[in-house]
Order: C-alpha cells, then sequence, then structure tokens
C-alpha cells in the first residue's frame, strides 16, 4: 500500500496485519477515526494540496474481486489504508496472525463514527454516491443527527465518464475535509485510485451503500447477528435479487484466500 510522503505531511502511521494477502489494519474503530482527525487537521493546515488519503474498506466481495479482478487489484492495491469491513477477517486474524485485528470496523458503522468526530473537530465532509434521492436524504439527516456538522457539498453517484472533471471541480471548490465515495465496488476504488492526485480533501473513503443504511433505505442486521459475522447473510435475506449471486461467488472464495492467504504467527 503506498503512502503520502512530504516533508509537511507525514499520515498517522497504524499497524498493520497481512489477511488473506491483504495488508490491514489492526486499530480499532477509535484509533482510526484519531487518525483520521489528525491527518484531515494536518492535511487541512497544507491547503489540501498532497492529495487525499485513500481509506478502502476490506470484506469477502472486496478479498475475492482483488483476486480474480487485475484492474480492481491495482486500483485496491492503491490505497493508505485498509481496514476490516469483513468480520470474518477479524476472526481469522485472531486465531492465525501474529497481530490480530482488534475489531471490525464496518464502514456504516465508521460513518458513523467519523461523523461525529467531525463534529467536534471542525471538519467538513462530502457526499459523492447513491441515487440523487438518497444522497439528498443522507445530506438533510446528517446535521439533524450531528448539530453543527459541516457539509461541504454533494453529488449522487450516477453521473457519466463525461461529467467527471466537473465533479472533482465541484469537489475542489468545496475542499472538504473528508470525501465520502458510495458507489459500490469496483467503481469507487477506481474513481479514488484515478483522481487521488486531481482530488483536494483530506481522507477519501470508500463506503458502498452507507447513504442507504443511513437514511433508512437499507436495514442493518441486529447486533447479535453483526455479533457473530452474520450481517451478509441479514442481507442476503433481505435483498436477494441484488446479493445472491455475489454472495455465493465470492464469500466462499474470499474466505479459502483468507484460510490460505494469511501470514500466520509461527508455530511454537
Amino acid at each position: 500500500m503506498n503512502e503520502l510522503t512530504s516533508l509537511n505531511f507525514l499520515p498517522t502511521q497504524l499497524p498493520t496485519t497481512n489477511v488473506a494477502g491483504i495488508n490491514i489494519t489492526t486499530a480499532s474503530r477509535q484509533e482510526l477515526a484519531d487518525a483520521m482527525v489528525a491527518d484531515c487537521l494536518n492535511s487541512k493546515r497544507s491547503g489540501h494540496q498532497f492529495g487525499p488519503r485513500l481509506v478502502f474498506d476490506a470484506n469477502g466481495h472486496a478479498v475475492s474481486l482483488r483476486e480474480r479482478d487485475k484492474s480492481y487489484r491495482q486500483a485496491f492495491d492503491a490505497a493508505d489504508l485498509v481496514h476490516a469491513d469483513g468480520g470474518f477477517l477479524v476472526t481469522i486474524s485472531r486465531y492465525l496472525s501474529p497481530s490480530p485485528i482488534k475489531q471490525r470496523s464496518a464502514t456504516t458503522d465508521l460513518f458513523d463514527d467519523f461523523a461525529a468526530r467531525a463534529t467536534k473537530a471542525g471538519l467538513s465532509i462530502y457526499l459523492l454516491g447513491g441515487t440523487e434521492q438518497v444522497n439528498q436524504h443522507c445530506a438533510d439527516l446528517l446535521p439533524a443527527k450531528f448539530p453543527g456538522l459541516n457539509i461541504a457539498g454533494r453529488h449522487h453517484g450516477y453521473f457519466k465518464d463525461g461529467e467527471t472533471d466537473q465533479i472533482i471541480a465541484d469537489i475542489n471548490a468545496a475542499r472538504p475535509d473528508i470525501l465520502w465515495v458510495g458507489m459500490g465496488k469496483p467503481k469507487e476504488q477506481a474513481f479514488g485510485a484515478a483522481h487521488k492526485h486531481e482530488i483536494k480533501a483530506g481522507w477519501l473513503i470508500t463506503c458502498g451503500g452507507s447513504f442507504s443504511f443511513f437514511t433508512g433505505a437499507y436495514k442493518r442486521a441486529p447486533v447479535w447477528m453483526q455479533n457473530f459475522n452474520l450481517e451478509w447473510l441479514h442481507r442476503l435475506l433481505t435483498r436477494p435479487r441484488q446479493l445472491f449471486w455475489r454472495y455465493l461467488t465470492t464469500s466462499p472464495h474470499a474466505l479459502w484466500l483468507a484460510l490460505t492467504k494469511t501470514k500466520r504467527r509461527p508455530l511454537k
């Protein structure tokens, strides 16, 4: 994974472990939120001149797609930081890795965590992704839940390639500290990797359907299912037409990769 380098901007260093062949941070959600604030404040002082820190999520879909799709792997590996969105990665790291991941950092949880911390730190956010209705609804709901949160701008995710330059110009005019990109895999990773050096922001974080979860368009699994790494099952049962084939083809493959490609602790 690449890291931003500059004499004036050094991102917060977070420990990693290799699970399923991917270097994933072992940091807790609290530590990720602390790093986000520190990096964004540092980047703000520099005028966001070094481009955003790319923060991608790893789940079963990402692990499997990275192994099968060369173009996605190239985009994914441009990340500066990868966090464990998939609970199975955390569990496997605890049994096999010399440096276990402290906890699952589901993007849907980080969305709330980061909004709360951004409000306290005076950081701004930009929402890129989702349908126009979901994007607008999310922008309306966020200040109600987090009074004082600065939403620098927003745009839906269903834009044409010819509109990309204008959208980047809009982002750069707003200069958000946090750019949330919720366009689904592989589009959001490809966007981040392709345009990192054009975008003026502190962190660029991919977030899939987080806007839909925040607005209630999608429902999260009960806490007990989340605790047992079964949130994928809840999503499958509530959205079978969209997710059945994806889970059928990616989940077993991702589990096999995690079991066979994780860097294991030395045997005693």
